[in-house]
Order: structure tokens, then C-alpha cells, then sequence
């Protein structure tokens, strides 16, 4: 990964490196519970919870296993939610791909936005061959999200992940650089 982070640009948003200061807006859409439902957190009380979250964001970085954008609508400073990788597997050319955003900003093809510049960051500079999306079923938003980006559901992972108190079972969808690559080139 790049010595700076880098920037990427859409036509309506900024997607920048998350700092310390940012600590406001992460617990301003954190901390709620509709956000939080598929995050697999609880829902974050104090600013200490979202700066943990950032700390977390540069351990991934600096370790290589992830990289996290915040997305900032453009001329505005506030950090309306974030996406990226993690567990980044070199070896095997593969990342797990995450996104959230505040709830005032659902439903205007912002995270479909966000996307498309996070995939083809993915596919040119981290050189990855795929990319999941780990979806739980009742989230159906994200699930129709990635299919419009290309994903492909491969299956359900039966209680795959330990989250708040209890197991739940996650679709496996992915997206391969080939597929990607077509469906850029028509």
C-alpha cells in the first residue's frame, strides 16, 4: 500500500483518510442503532468508542490487512460514513470489502457512489483477483447494493460470525477482477 493515503474523488464526494478529528462525525452515525444493526458492534456510546474505530482503521493500514476512506460529501468536512477493505490476503489476491453511512444520507446513491472507486482502487493498485462482501440475509439493501455492482452470491455461511450476543449466518458475495473488468469495457 501507498506511503500517503490515498484520495479518491466522485463527482459528489471526497473519500479521505479518517483522523482523530473525525472522532465527532463516526460517533454521530455510530452510535445509531439502525446504522449499527449489520455492523455487528453495538451501537458506540462515547467518542472513545469512535476513537478506538480509528485507531482500528490505521492498525489495518499500517499492518497492510485493510485500508478505510471516509466519505465526505464535497465542500463539507464531515465524515458521512466509510468503506474499504480488510483482511486484505496478499497471498491469495483477496479483501473482504465493508461500507456504512450516516442515516440522513441513505437512499441517495451515495454507497453506490462510493463503490465503484473503492473496486477499481482494489482491483489497479492493491492488485486483488476478488473481492467478497460478507451480507447478513436480512440486510437486503447492502445485498442489492453489491449486485448492482456486480457481486455474485456464492452462499450462506451458517453462523459464520459471533456478533452481539449471538451467531449469525452471512451471505458470501464476490465480485472477480475478470468480471469487473468486462463489465467496464462494454
Amino acid at each position: 500500500m501507498e506511503q500517503t493515503f490515498p484520495l479518491l474523488e466522485t463527482e459528489r464526494l471526497v473519500l479521505k483518510e479518517i483522523t482523530v478529528e473525525d472522532a465527532p462525525s463516526i460517533l454521530n452515525y455510530l452510535s445509531d442503532k439502525e446504522v449499527m444493526k449489520y455492523y455487528g458492534l453495538e451501537p458506540f456510546q462515547t467518542v472513545k468508542d469512535a476513537i478506538d474505530e480509528i485507531s482500528w482503521y490505521q492498525s489495518i493500514l499500517s499492518n497492510k490487512t485493510g485500508i478505510r476512506w471516509g466519505i465526505t460529501v464535497k465542500g463539507q468536512l464531515e465524515v458521512i460514513g466509510s468503506c474499504g477493505f480488510l483482511n486484505v490476503d496478499a497471498q491469495h489476491a483477496r479483501a473482504d470489502i465493508g461500507f456504512e453511512l450516516n442515516q440522513t444520507y441513505w437512499g441517495q446513491g451515495i454507497a453506490s457512489e462510493t463503490l465503484k472507486p473503492i473496486i477499481t482502487y482494489g482491483f489497479n493498485q492493491l492488485q486483488l483477483q476478488r473481492i467478497q462482501a460478507l451480507i447478513e440475509p436480512a440486510n437486503t439493501a447492502s445485498q442489492m447494493l453489491v449486485e448492482r455492482h456486480g457481486f455474485v452470491r456464492e452462499g450462506l455461511l451458517r453462523s459464520y460470525e459471533y456478533t452481539c450476543g449471538k451467531y449469525d449466518d452471512l451471505y458470501m458475495y464476490s465480485l472477480l477482477k475478470r468480471d469487473f473488468a468486462m463489465a467496464n469495457n462494454k
